[in-house]
This record gives structure tokens, sequence and C-alpha cells, in this order.
């Protein structure tokens, strides 16, 4: 198949030959012609799969189509869960919209806003952008949503962990009702579902892929070491292999400021990204590493989403994440568009049980290996259980106790209401009153002084032949 045959208009096949593109990728083979029907679409992708595209390119032809955006609105929003995701994909809207006449426009935190809202007075066919300024912007009415055709959630999933679903649904609420939903999202997991429900309306279900696996492009492995030998095992890897772009990642921030200053000492030039650097230290460090200008950039789970690198080769998990889905979005930067990637990860023996969850998530062993110089003082523990994770069946409900007519509820433990045989008192062990039921004899208890008088009355009354039925004569 072919971008022709999915009936793209020529100008936008004329932008996608200058990329070299000519072939679509699956998502795109089923993205496309659900997203001109018009209809709304829930779509399973990773990244690198070309789900960006997905999505864009039908917008931009429907849009081509459509009418004229009246000032301070917009036609299309795209809400993206970072600042760097919403540049990734503001980058391929105007590659693919330069032989049409639309306007597109990214917003974003970490900047200043008043350039934003000078922009946004002629109307913007395509905005892209993060759910907090565009909030911000909305109210200070820079933005009006009136003549919003098509909303976009990318990435989705991300958008859940990082805490945007408050802000997504006050959004959802200033949109207009007639307008066409697009869901994308790593996995259709039950968070994602539930958003569903409230947002897309039958909508096209799409996944080209099983969740949770990995790109067969990327060779996967294990290199065990001790937790203090990793900086200079990454160093020396660095070195040995000849590695000129490298993606590292780390699981704080501290963690990923440390390492760049160890990379720098060793005379490998590094540069961090992650949620404390500015908007623009961010962007100056990811244009430096796309040129060149650096080897190595160091980055958290949260700052490299939206990381788009052509041809990168090379992945490293310095730490291990804490959540095994992460692990697949790490990998996932490399091995795209069909070209081959590797992705080591260095792992020490307190990351055992994050290890396990990771190969039990992709229904992989993951091949390990040993640098001489810095093999493990303490082993990591080979795995042997891959099977996947059964979901957990949510607990049967208590019946709630019965009321009796006072208010009282019905329990052992309430007084007044304890059935025979539940108390101890009741037992036959400590009533003499009741039946005995061992066959053994059983001593009457002692009586008490007034059953001691009351006994030598009655055997009086019988002596003298006085009771209760009259005089008797003893035969």
């Amino acid at each position: 198949m072919s971008f022709e045959t999915l009936g793209l208009s020529p100008q936008i096949l004329s932008a996608l030959q200058d990329k070299g593109y000519t072939t679509p990728s699956p998502i795109q083979e089923k993205a496309i012609p659900a997203v001109l029907s018009g209809q709304d679409v829930m779509a399973a992708a990773q990244t690198g799969t070309g789900k960006t595209a997905g999505f864009t390119l039908p917008i931009l032809q429907t849009l081509d189509n459509g009418k004229q955006v009246k000032p301070n609105h917009i036609r299309t929003l795209i809400l993206t869960p970072t600042r760097e995701l919403a540049a990734q994909v503001g980058d391929n809207v105007a590659t693919y919209s330069k032989n049409l006449n639309l306007s597109s426009f990214i917003i974003y935190g970490g900047v200043k806003i008043n350039p934003q809202m000078m922009r946004l007075r002629k109307g913007i066919d395509i905005l892209v952008a993060t759910p907090g300024r565009l909030l911000d912007l909305y109210q200070q009415n820079a933005v009006k949503f009136s003549q919003v055709e098509v909303l976009v959630l990318d990435e989705a999933d991300r958008m859940l962990d990082m805490g945007f679903i408050n802000d997504i649904e006050k959004i959802i609420r200033l949109l207009p009702k007639k307008r066409q939903n697009l869901l994308f999202s790593a996995t259709f997991s039950d968070d994602i579902r539930a958003l569903a429900r409230g947002l897309v309306k039958d909508p096209v279900e799409i996944s080209v892929s099983p969740a949770n696996t990995t790109a067969t492009t990327v060779e996967q492995k294990i290199v065990t070491t001790d937790k203090k030998k990793k900086p200079r095992l990454l160093s020396y890897l660095i070195g040995h292999n000849n590695w000129q772009q490298v993606l590292v990642f780390t699981k704080t921030k501290h963690g990923a400021n440390r390492l760049t200053r160890h990379l720098e000492e060793d005379g490998i030039k590094a540069l961090a990204i992650h949620g404390n650097k500015s908007q623009g230290a961010r962007t100056k460090a990811l244009a430096q590493f796309k040129d060149g200008g650096i080897r190595v950039l160091v980055a958290t789970d949260i700052a490299a989403r939206g990381i788009d690198i052509n041809e990168l080769e090379q992945v490293v998990n310095f730490d291990l994440p804490h959540v095994a889905e992460d692990y697949v979005h790490r990998i996932g930067r490399t091995g795209r568009a069909g070209k081959d990637g590797n992705a080591i990860s260095l792992v020490c023996s307190d990351e055992y049980k994050q290890l396990v969850a990771i190969e039990r998530l992709t229904q992989k062993l993951l091949e390990r290996e040993e640098v001489a110089g810095f093999e493990a003082a303490n082993p990591v523990p080979k795995s042997h259980d891959i099977r996947p994770f059964k979901d957990k069946k949510p607990k049967k409900p208590k019946k709630p106790k019965a009321e009796h007519h006072d208010g009282q509820k019905s329990s052992d433990n309430a007084r007044g209401h304890k059935p025979v045989g539940k108390n101890k008192r009741h037992t036959s062990k400590d009533n003499p009153y009741a039946k005995n039921t061992s066959g053994k004899a059983r001593r009457r208890p002692a009586k008490s002084s007034n059953q001691k008088s009351s006994s030598s009355n009655s055997s009086k009354q019988k002596s003298t032949g006085q009771g209760r039925g009259g005089s008797r004569v003893a035969g």
C-alpha cells in the first residue's frame, strides 16, 4: 500500500515525498482512512510507529477543505503531556502542511505567555498545547473554542499518569459538543477506557501491536554490575564502542545531574534534561544532541517523552524504571521506522525485582553479560518465571448486616441478640443444667445457703405428712 491509495491530496503527498516517505506504517494504514471518515478514533500504538502522522495527515486534509478560522479561535486542538512532545508534534504539522494555506502554533508553559497571546489573535487552524498553559490562555480570553472541529489527545496514558485528568476534563467541557475526537495511547488500560467513555462516541478502535511489546528492530541486553561501578562502566562502554549519540535514562533528576558531571570529568560531552531545567535549557540541550554537539543526553522519563531523533542507535538504562511499562517507552526511542537500534540496561542486584517485572511484562528473558573489570560482587539472580501478570479479580463486596426493628445491627457480638451456642456461658461445660451427652456422671453443683434451708424445710414437711397436696398417712 502507498500513501496515494489512502486518498491524501497532492499537496500532502508532495510533502511526504520531500521527507522520503513512500509507504505508510500499519498505524497510518488504519488511522488515516478512519480519521478522514469523520468518525471518532481510539488507537493503541507505541512510540516510533508513526502515529503522529497517522492523525496529522488526515486532519490537514480535512481542514484544508474547511472554513476560515476566526480571530482568537482554533479549528483543531492537539493536547500533549509534555513540552517536548508538543514541539515534536508541532514540527510534524509544520512539515506536512508546508504546501497548504493552514496555520499552526505550539503553546506550553515555562516561557513568556504574552508572545503566545499575540500569536493567537489572528486565529490558528491547528493548536498543539499542554493542558496547563492552554487553560491559562483561556482564562485570559486569549483563545476561544467555539470553532473547534477536532480534538486529539496524544499519549493519553501519560497525561493520566502525570495527573492531568482534571485539566483535560475542564477543557473538554469548554469545547463544542459536535466535534471529532481522536484518542491515541500506548495501551487501552482501564483508566483510558474510563476517560474514553466520556469522550468518544462509537469509536473506531485501532491496535497495531500487542500491549507492552518491544520493537523487533531493537536488540536488548543486560549488563550486570554493582551500583557503584555503573558510572565508570558507562564511560567505558561509550569509549570502547565509540558511541557518538547515546540517550541515557536515570530514575531521578539529581541522578541525571550527578551522571552528567561524571561523564564530563571523563571527557565525554553530556547534558541533562529534566523537570528542574528551564524550557530554554531543555530545548538547547536537545538541539545540541541532534546536531552532534554533545555525545550523551541524560534524561528522566517525563523529560524524554516526545524526544524524536532520527536514526538514534543507542539507548542506555542507567537505572531501571520503577514502572515496567516505562522500559518499553524508553527503548522505543531507538529502532524506529524499521532502523536497527540497541538498548543496554546496567543492572545491579538491588534492581532484580524491576528486572523480573520487565521480563514478565515483555514476555522475554533478556540476554545477560558481564564486562571484564566491572563484574558484580553481588550477582543478580537469574530469572525463571516470565509468566504474564494476571489481573486480580475484584473482591466480592460484603453483604450488609441486617438491622432489627430497634435499629441494632445483627451481629454475633451485639448485646441482647446472641444466638444460643455462640456464647461460652451457654456451653454444657459451664452450664450445670444443660443436657449431659458425654455419658459420664457429673457432680451436682454445691448448694447455696438458701438452697440448704429450703431443702431442710421440705424434708420436715415430708416427715410430718404435710405437703402441697394435703394430709397423707404412711402406709
